[in-house]
């Protein structure tokens, strides 16, 4: 399935599915969240799907799935994410390992939309391109997001580490 196809079938289904989303999460912006997360899934199956196969119902099952398994990766692990398939822990030493925590950390207290567009970027490695057509997000927004978060991240980062080097 080409992206036009993709985006001609799935956009007008955006606002349903976040009322769905909403159901589950109570909340506007962890909705959005859901939503992109289950566009992103299957983009990630576009190339398996045509048009007869029924997208709609597809697309509601990812979504669910994809809030079943956030919810189970909360509470088994909240940081765990990010640090699996991560190899090489023991030659780094204590101190990355409690930086990467603390950066993860900080990745996860970003702002829903901020933290869904750092990941896709910087950890999954998609292109701008490919965020804006799986989000909807023009190039000012995506951009303005990413350097926002970055900049929350950073700045987050540098007021820790200078408050642990005061107590010391």
């Amino acid at each position: 399935m080409k992206p036009e196809e993709f985006n001609h079938i799935l956009l007008p289904m955006r606002s349903g599915l976040k009322l769905y989303a909403q159901r589950f999460t109570g909340d506007a912006d962890d909705a959005e969240d859901l939503v992109q997360e289950a566009m992103l899934r299957l983009w990630k199956r576009r190339d398996s799907l045509d048009a007869s196969d029924n997208i709609k119902a597809l697309l509601y099952t990812i979504l669910r799935n994809a809030f079943y398994d956030d919810r189970r990766r909360q509470q088994r692990h909240p940081s765990a994410e990010l640090s699996e398939g991560d190899t090489g822990f023991e030659e780094r030493g204590v101190e990355t390992l409690d930086e990467m925590a603390l950066i993860r950390n900080i990745v996860e207290h970003l702002p829903p939309l901020q933290r869904q567009l750092f990941r896709m970027k910087e950890i999954e490695g998609y292109d701008a391109g490919e965020i804006m057509q799986i989000t909807g997000c023009t190039a000012d927004n995506l951009r303005k997001n990413l350097s926002r978060a970055r900049l929350k991240i950073r700045d987050t980062y540098m007021k820790l580490m200078k408050g642990a080097r005061d107590e010391k």
